[in-house]
C-alpha cells in the first residue's frame, strides 16, 4: 500500500476498533442490566412467597439453589447464599423508586457491597453513583467504604459555592474530601513535608486513587516564575471531568490562615500562565496535618479563588468527629444530583 493508503487504512482500522469496543461495552451493560433485573425478580418472588407462607424459609431456599444449579450447570450465581442476597437486595430497594434504575447500571458484586455495608439510602446512592461516574472497581469501592469517603466528602470545607461557576460547583465539592488517609505510605508519624511529598510520588497510583477519581498527575515542585522569582507548587494534578488544574500545598502542621493567601497567589498565576483556553478555573487544596474548622471558615470567607482545606493521616482509623456532623438529608440529596 502507498503511504496515503496506509494512513487511510490506519484511520479506518482505528474507527472500527473503537466501534467494536463501544459495542462490547454496550453489550456488557445490557447483560449486566438483564442480570440485575433477573436477580431482582427472584428476590421479589421469594419475598412474596415468604409473605404468603411463613414456612417458606431456609430449607426451601437451599432446595431451590440445588435445583437451579442442577438445571443450569456451569452457571454461577445460584447458591443459597446468593439467593438470600437477591431477597435482601429486593427488600433494600423495593420502596426506593429513585435508586431502582441506578442499581442496574453497576455490577452485582458492587451492589452486594453497597446494600450490605451502607446504613441508609443516601449513603447507598453516593456509592452507587460514584462507580458509575469514576469507573471504580469492586476493590476500589471497598477501599472508599472502609475509608469513609462518603462522610469525608460531605464534611469537606471549601468556598466553591462562591468561587466557582454554578455548573461545576457540585462536581467540585465531590472532588475534594475533608480528610485523606494515606495508609499506603511508609512514614513515621513525625515527618517532613519533603518526605511526605517523596512518599506520595513513590506511591502515585495509590495517591491518585485516594484522591477519589478522575485525577491525573501533572508534576511535583511545579515551577512558576513571576517577577524574576521562582515559586514551586508541591503537587499539580489535573481533574479530567472538571477540566481544571488542581494545585496541592502540603503542610505537615496545622492549618494557618496565611496558607490561603499563598494558595490564592498560586491559582492566579496558574490561571494566567498555565491554564489552557476552555479549561475551568484552577482549584487549590491545602493538605494539612490538622485544622480548626472555625478558623478554616473565617480564612475562606473572603477568598475569591476556589480552595479546599483538608487534612491527612498516614494510619487508617475513623475519627470520632465524623459522628453526628453530617449535613441534613436535603443537603445531601442536592449534592448527589451532581453525580451523573
Amino acid at each position: 500500500m502507498y503511504v496515503d493508503d496506509i494512513a487511510t487504512y490506519d484511520a479506518i482500522l482505528g474507527e472500527i476498533k473503537q466501534r467494536i469496543r463501544s459495542a462490547q461495552y454496550e453489550a456488557l451493560r445490557a447483560v449486566n442490566s438483564k442480570l440485575i433485573a433477573l436477580y431482582w425478580d427472584i428476590g421479589k418472588i421469594i419475598v412474596s412467597r415468604q409473605t404468603e407462607q411463613e414456612s417458606w424459609g431456609k430449607g426451601v431456599v437451599e432446595q431451590l439453589a440445588q435445583d437451579l444449579q442442577a438445571e443450569f450447570p456451569g452457571v454461577t450465581g445460584f447458591s443459597a447464599r446468593n439467593i438470600w442476597n437477591m431477597r435482601n437486595f429486593y427488600l433494600t430497594y423495593t420502596e426506593n423508586v429513585k435508586l431502582q434504575p441506578l442499581v442496574a447500571e453497576i455490577g452485582w458484586t458492587h451492589n452486594l457491597v453497597i446494600f450490605t455495608k451502607c446504613k441508609d439510602d443516601l449513603e447507598r446512592e453516593f456509592y452507587i453513583r460514584m462507580p458509575r461516574k469514576y469507573g471504580w472497581t469492586k476493590n476500589v469501592l471497598i477501599h472508599h467504604l472502609e475509608n469513609k469517603s462518603y462522610e469525608k466528602t460531605l464534611l469537606n470545607q471549601t468556598n466553591f459555592a462562591s468561587a466557582l461557576p454554578e455548573p461545576i460547583q457540585e462536581q467540585a465539592k465531590l472532588a475534594v474530601k475533608d480528610e485523606y488517609v494515606f495508609d499506603f505510605l511508609e512514614l513515621n508519624e513525625e515527618h517532613s513535608e519533603r518526605e511526605l511529598e517523596k512518599a506520595l510520588l513513590r506511591n502515585v497510583d495509590s495517591f491518585l486513587r485516594q484522591m477519589g477519581g478522575m485525577f491525573a498527575f501533572v508534576g511535583s515542585q511545579y515551577r512558576l516564575e513571576v517577577g524574576g522569582q521562582e515559586f514551586f507548587i508541591d503537587l499539580l494534578l489535573y481533574h479530567r471531568r472538571l477540566k481544571c488544574l488542581i494545585a496541592i500545598d502540603l503542610k505537615i502542621g496545622r492549618f494557618e490562615p496565611e496558607h490561603v493567601g499563598k494558595m490564592q497567589f498560586y491559582l492566579s498565576v496558574l490561571n494566567d500562565t498555565v491554564r489552557l483556553e476552555g479549561e475551568a478555573p484552577s482549584i487549590g487544596i491545602i493538605l494539612c496535618k490538622s485544622k480548626d474548622r472555625t478558623i478554616v471558615e473565617y480564612a475562606l470567607n473572603d477568598s475569591e479563588k476556589p480552595i479546599g482545606i483538608a487534612t491527612y493521616r498516614v494510619v487508617s482509623q475513623l475519627p470520632k468527629r465524623f459522628q453526628d456532623k453530617l449535613p441534613a438529608p436535603e443537603q445531601i440529596a442536592r449534592l448527589l444530583q451532581g453525580v451523573e
